[in-house]
């Protein structure tokens, strides 16, 4: 069975306000990036800690 995917339309200047700079790098909060994706927070967290190994290391510093 194939996967499917959804292209997501962020409209301009939504996901530059929801980037931080935070000791010179750039950071976005799991919670505006699950309401970015249309999931719950802690749906993002645990699908992050279930394929972590698709993840680049520096894709999260800490999931709390």
């Amino acid at each position: 069975m194939a996967k499917q995917t959804q292209d997501i339309i962020i409209p301009n200047g939504v996901l530059a306000d929801r980037i931080y700079t935070l000791r010179h790098e750039n950071i976005m909060l799991d919670r505006d990036l699950a309401e970015l994706y249309g999931v719950e927070t802690r749906t993002l967290k645990q699908a992050v800690r279930r394929n972590i190994e698709k993840f680049p290391e520096h894709f999260f510093v800490k999931i709390i």
